[in-house]
């Protein structure tokens, strides 16, 4: 093999690893991940086997494909590098039994937003829509919709370019509505999603910047519709907004960006 066929290999074995990652506990069926892959049955097999000789990969007793436990373990390995949210982890826990409903930390990877942290509140209406590690493209949820309107406007753009394919396809927004949600995060300082991914529930979000002033993860709340009036909406964007300045003020000790 080349160094050119070798290189697109590691490449799509890649992206069928950060599949499976978005996938959760359930897995991804073969054809799903070809599907998103772009890749035919054949590639995704072979690519998935290699995968689970290597122990990132593993295939579950419903035939469907998920994470493998070398994937925990470098994640533990990594942890005491990259972890520099601990104190936001430990934040959003009393947030989330404070106001009652779930709360979620995602930080930026290139276009996505990956979900770190889940926190449930007591409430017995509770919005699931997430598990730690879920992936999702930015602008697609409340906290990736923080994070990609608090781009500087260039790199914004090449992200929206990026991302509208995949937010078009899983959701009802349009481009259009992108734009127009990025300008409403300009003029009220959270985002706000309605009903977009999952019917019958809202989320409020708020951006975080890092030591240099770029957004690097959100902080967002999730309930179900009758939860979120509007009175309270912008009661939650205030709390969240000063939990955002709260987490970035931890962040200052690193100077190296946490993207």
């Amino acid at each position: 093999m080349n160094m050119v066929a070798s290189s697109r290999s590691v490449e799509r074995a890649l992206h069928l690893v950060r599949l499976l990652a978005s996938a959760g506990r359930r897995g991804a069926a073969l054809t799903e991940l070809a599907s998103s892959a772009a890749l035919s049955h054949t590639t995704v097999h072979r690519l998935l086997q290699r995968l689970i000789a290597e122990r990132l990969a593993l295939q579950l007793e419903s035939k469907r494909y998920a994470l493998g436990p070398l994937a925990f373990e470098l994640g533990i390995a990594a942890a005491a590098q990259f972890d520099v949210w601990q104190f936001a982890r430990s934040l959003i826990r009393s947030f989330a039994n404070e106001v009652g409903d779930t709360v979620y930390l995602v930080v930026r990877s290139a276009g996505e937003a990956v979900c770190i942290e889940r926190a449930d509140g007591p409430s017995p209406l509770r919005v699931l829509t997430l598990e730690a590690g879920s992936r999702r493209p930015l602008g697609l949820g409340a906290g990736g919709l923080a994070i990609l309107a608090a781009l500087p406007r260039g790199e914004r753009e090449e992200a929206i370019r990026s991302v509208t394919p995949a937010i078009l396809s899983q959701s009802t927004l349009t481009r259009a509505g992108l734009y127009d949600a990025i300008d409403r995060y300009h003029r009220d300082g959270y985002a706000l999603v309605r009903n977009r991914v999952t019917l019958g529930t809202s989320a409020v979000g708020v951006h975080i910047n890092d030591a240099f002033g770029s957004p690097v993860a959100a902080i967002s709340v999730a309930a179900v519709d009758s939860r979120m009036a509007a009175k309270r909406v912008l009661a939650l964007a205030r709390r969240l907004q000063t939990a955002s300045k709260q987490i970035q003020h931890t962040l200052k000790d690193y100077p190296v960006s946490v993207r």
